[in-house]
């Protein structure tokens, strides 16, 4: 017990353990990321309805894509406690259920997307833009499967420990995708213009790419080898639930958490082209400095539950802690550039006087919300690896959507608190609900860490 307390010799060596593990996975989301970022880019440069058709199609697929994504992640911590637990078994079983899980999510995915018609037309969308966003979303319709079953491997290879081969596999996705949106979107070497739709195709085909490498890779690798073992992978409808119950409120939370800055975003576009700048500038920089924390949780899910695993309950206790902590530092770091290098960060994207005044008030409440945005993902973390997902969903609901956004749009839109405070008042509601949301899932934590331990204690 003695070897497991807290202390700071231990606090660096878990640190150093932990930044090698999640670095990969920085790189990973990074990576894959990016793509978007290219598909966006080079579709603006084909024509104004182009761009406009990825900005529509990216709001009916990136909600779908986040909840596919959580759900998925349930495999991380599953696999790492068989891992610890040294159950080949459970990981060969576990791999497959999740598989089959990966297929029929994507099937439902495929069926609303081929919907999206009805749907661009109900939001009133640009009729010049609905084929165009439409024809995109079908031509990435084709490449769910291949999206599916990348996020599948993916969680698995974390599960495992082994987080470098994403990173590798979602570089050369990203590299591959360049020239592929360019053949595609401009019709080069003989192939058709097809603007934004090729972006679509060009997105499901890397995907694709991006997991027969990963299947490649499993299956070269003698370690992965033997759990490709196709009885014990056969489809279990028991099973299978068990995991879906257990993955469906991480995916709920990974999207409660994404879509509450989307729907933010859509609000303030009433507020006029300025205060749409300049949050745009302040949403894009957080979007890029949370990559760090929540690849950092992903890794704290590998290291505590590869220790519950091993029925290592002081160790898991001191991987939480450890994780939690070096996120706090990180979060420091990120802050304290937001509030040195505010000119610097917004010359990136305007040089409007107007707008970067206005961008760099917001940057202040950026840097205030960095701390608590790096703690609650560092907490969500921990509580994943010890398999506590239901709570944690409800409790990020209530954060964001019962208290950030009703607060947010009560103190921007109207006078009921204060008078309207514009686009700041939106952030006075982010900041809110993100630090009730860090105290909530420290609260969690250590009710679920005592009740494990006592649990652990008792038998």
């Amino acid at each position: 017990m003695h070897s497991n307390s807290f202390s700071f010799p231990r606090f660096l060596n878990e640190s150093r353990a932990l930044l090698r593990l999640s670095l990969p996975i920085i790189i990973t989301q990074l990576a894959t990321n990016a793509m978007g970022f290219v598909d966006t880019s080079m579709a603006g440069q084909a024509s104004a309805r182009d761009l406009a058709a990825i900005a529509v199609g990216t709001s009916l697929w990136l909600p779908a894509s986040l909840l596919l994504r959580g759900i998925l992640m349930m495999l991380t911590p599953v696999i790492a406690h068989h891992r610890g637990a040294d159950n080949q078994t459970g990981i060969s079983v576990d791999f497959g259920q999740a598989l089959w899980i990966a297929l029929l999510s994507a099937m439902v995915l495929i069926a609303y997307l081929t919907q999206s018609e009805n749907i661009l037309t109900f939001m009133n969308v640009d009729p010049d833009v609905v084929p165009i966003g439409v024809g995109y979303l079908h031509a990435l319709a084709m490449g769910v499967p291949g999206i599916a079953l990348f996020y599948t491997i993916n969680s698995f290879l974390e599960g495992m420990g082994d987080t470098r081969a994403p990173m590798v596999m979602s570089l050369l996705g990203l590299l591959i995708n360049i020239p592929v949106n360019y053949l595609l979107i401009y019709g080069k070497l003989g192939l058709p213009e097809l603007g934004a739709v090729g972006c679509g195709w060009a997105t499901g085909i890397v995907y694709w790419l991006m997991s027969l490498m990963m299947i490649f890779y499993i299956n070269t690798r003698h370690r992965y080898k033997i759990f490709m073992r196709p009885k014990r992978m056969l489809p279990d409808f028991r099973r299978m639930s068990e995991l879906f119950r257990l993955g469906l409120p991480i995916g709920i939370n990974v999207f409660v958490t994404g879509s509450i800055f989307a729907v933010i975003a859509l609000l303030i576009g009433k507020l006029g082209a300025s205060n749409i700048a300049s949050a745009q500038i302040a949403l894009n920089f957080s979007s890029m400095t949370y990559m760090i924390p929540m690849s950092l949780s992903f890794g704290i899910t590998i290291r505590v539950g590869h220790a519950l695993g091993q029925t290592k309950m002081a160790e898991a206790r001191l991987r939480s802690i450890t994780g939690i902590l070096l996120a706090g530092i990180i979060a420091m770091i990120s802050s304290s550039a937001l509030l040195l290098f505010p000119e610097q960060i917004i010359s990136l994207y305007t040089r409007d006087p107007e707008i970067a005044q206005m961008a760099a008030a917001l940057l202040v409440f950026t840097a205030i919300y960095q701390f608590s945005d790096a703690i609650q993902a560092a907490a969500n973390g921990a509580l994943r690896g010890y398999k506590d997902t239901r709570t944690p969903m409800l409790l990020a609901c209530v954060a964001y959507w019962g208290i950030a956004l009703p607060l947010g749009y009560t103190t921007a839109m109207t006078d009921l608190v204060v008078p309207a405070l514009g686009v700041r008042g939106f952030w006075v509601g982010i900041v809110t609900g993100l630090t009730l949301s860090a105290g909530f899932m420290l609260i969690r934590l250590i009710w679920k860490m005592r009740t494990v331990e006592s649990q652990s204690s008792i038998t």
